[in-house]
């Protein structure tokens, strides 16, 4: 919030202009920068660490704004690299300077004058000849002006298992003690609490009811032998920690595919990302609720064998999948925080809270006997997991605040209608509903949840029709000149009037006909009692209701009343009957 000044500031000075993309280039610029790229060594062995330095140098007065917690993401410097058969680690950024800003009076980080950006990165073993791509971009400013810059440099890299690398052209600067210390921070941090996380997921709603069931499968497959039973103990807890390394890849393919400046949070700008987290909110919300719910599958859930070592990887990884329904708070802040940080001190936070996780059933198959101290399944479990229900709506009404108040109510309408979808799937059937019938209940709820969404969530189209605010002195003035008036009576809160709009108002032949039959077209909003047009509809026209479609034509004296959101045909019939624009403009 704080940072709203700021930017509706730089908006209202800043003249915006992209800068030409320079290719097959390793110096470019323009009048604000020049910017040089040079590489450590002129060739390098396979295998081998080496970096690149970007060298600019900008004219007096003006500065970059540094990638830090105060600076907008959208203006930050940001430098996108690749390369193919190449790994890039993150850009060691020199220190920033403190910049008093004097529209806002905030203190700010820049980069000004002369400095340089260093990107380290290693070849791959059988790597050859290749190209580094380097994308700049951000917003440059002086006192009284801003531009938005963007800049491409290319390289060839020489990768030769010959390449002599005796005198580097510069040494990366060590990261800063400052970055140093947060990072040292950071870790003493982050990988206990992954610990502490990861043993949280075991108390998770989702996953309790399973628990002693898929652990006491483990122990009927190895009642003789302690041996078997680690080894199955430690299965199982590699399938846990099997999942949690998928979501370390994850976090590994985002921070790379999407650049090593990647900023979390840019995602949650596109409204479009923010609706589905916040819809997504709802339906575990209604899980928490026992709308629905995860079956567990028979070769868990029976008193079958479940086989033996590659059995047991499975129920892990299941186990791990079932948590996630409670956890997915807990698991997205997780992979946000990861996509700041160093991949591998992420990737060892993630595959820690895995770990967590897995520890208590190797302990418990190895001492069974400590099953009978695990608290049983309650009415605790069943208000725990309605609390956690309540929170994941808050959650996705604070997602919501991020929305055009424009689609807002729209959203909210689909949250109810997939509500009850979900409400259809499963509450409408039960264990003993027969197949087809099960089935048919479940794709009506599919279909409705889609058409629904299409409905609701669709981008809206652009208005065909003209629409004029209600005015009675427009439409007076209109009758005067003998043009037709058309009135639409409308309400926010009218459900039959949405129809009406998408369904008669959205129809390009109707919009066609109003714009050649040169109709004035009045959108008569009746939403609040004290508006103009409501005291017109029942003082004037005399109609109790809306939707109502008024159309005042030159050669009746009485005005024609299309009462409902059914009239597309009459009202075709009505504008077709009128004299073309041409013909009334002769009049």
């Amino acid at each position: 919030m704080n940072n709203r000044p700021f930017i509706l500031s730089i908006i209202a000075v800043a003249i915006f202009y992209i800068s030409p993309a320079v290719g097959a280039s390793d110096l470019t610029g323009d009048d604000l920068a020049e910017i040089k790229l040079i590489l450590q060594y002129p060739a390098i062995t396979p295998n081998t660490n080496s970096a690149v330095e970007i060298k600019f140098d900008l004219v007096k007065d003006w500065h970059f704004y540094a990638p830090v917690k105060n600076t907008p993401q959208d203006m930050s410097l940001k430098i996108i690299v690749q390369g193919q058969r190449l790994l890039f680690s993150n850009p060691v950024f020199p220190k920033a300077q403190s910049y008093s800003d004097k529209v806002t009076n905030q203190k700010l980080s820049v980069y000004s004058g002369s400095f340089s950006v260093y990107i380290p990165f290693t070849a791959d073993t059988n790597s050859t000849n290749t190209e580094i791509n380097i994308t700049i971009n951000g917003v440059a400013c002086n006192e009284q002006l801003c531009k938005k810059v963007n800049y491409e440099l290319l390289k060839t890299i020489e990768i030769s298992p010959d390449a002599k690398m005796d005198t580097p052209a510069f040494v990366v600067p060590v990261v800063n003690q400052e970055t140093s210390t947060a990072l040292q921070t950071a870790a003493s941090i982050a990988l206990p609490l992954a610990i502490v996380a990861g043993l949280l997921l075991n108390v998770m709603p989702c996953v309790w009811p399973i628990l002693p069931i898929i652990v006491m499968r483990l122990v009927s497959l190895s009642e003789k032998s302690k041996a078997k039973s680690f080894m199955l103990g430690v299965a199982f807890a590699i399938g846990i920690i099997l999942f949690f390394a998928t979501l370390a890849a994850v976090n590994i393919i985002l921070k790379l595919g999407f650049g090593l400046v990647f900023q979390w949070g840019d995602q949650f700008r596109n409204p479009a990302f923010v609706t589905g987290m916040a819809i997504l909110m709802v339906v575990l919300a209604l899980y928490m609720f026992g709308l629905f719910t995860f079956a567990i599958p028979a070769s868990v859930s029976s008193n079958k064998q479940s086989g033996g070592f590659w059995g047991s990887v499975g129920m892990g990884f299941l186990a791990a999948v079932l948590s996630t329904p409670c956890s997915f708070a807990i698991l997205t802040f997780v992979l946000a925080w990861a996509q700041t940080q160093l991949i591998p001190l992420a990737t060892i936070t993630i595959l820690l809270i895995g770990a967590g996780m897995a520890l208590p059933y190797v302990i418990l198959t190895m001492l069974p006997q400590m099953l009978n101290k695990i608290p049983k399944p309650g009415r605790w479990m069943e208000l725990f997991k309605h609390a956690t229900g309540f929170i994941l709506l808050a959650i996705g009404v604070k997602l919501l605040e991020a929305v055009p108040s424009v689609k807002l109510i729209n959203i909210l309408y689909y949250a109810i209608a997939l509500s009850v979808c979900v409400w259809m799937w499963g509450v409408c059937v039960s264990y003993n509903t027969p197949v087809i019938k099960k089935w048919i209940i479940r794709i009506i709820a599919i279909i409705s949840a889609v058409l629904f969404g299409f409905l609701l969530l669709t981008e809206q189209q652009k208005e065909l029709i003209n629409w004029q605010p209600y005015n009675t002195e427009l439409i007076s003035s209109a009758q005067q000149k003998n043009q037709p008036v058309l009135i639409d009576f409308t309400a926010d809160w009218c459900l039959s009037c949405k129809i009406l709009d998408k369904t008669v108002y959205s129809n390009k032949q109707v919009a066609d006909l109003i714009k050649q039959k040169n109709v004035l077209a009045i959108k008569a909003d009746t939403t609040g009692y004290e508006f103009p047009a409501t005291k017109a509809l029942k003082e004037i026209y005399n109609q109790p209701a809306v939707p109502v479609t008024i159309l005042l034509l030159p050669e009746k004296n009485e005005p024609v009343s299309l009462s409902g959101n059914m009239i597309g045909t009459k009202l075709r019939e009505y504008l077709q009957n009128l004299p073309d624009k041409n013909i009334n403009e002769n009049k």
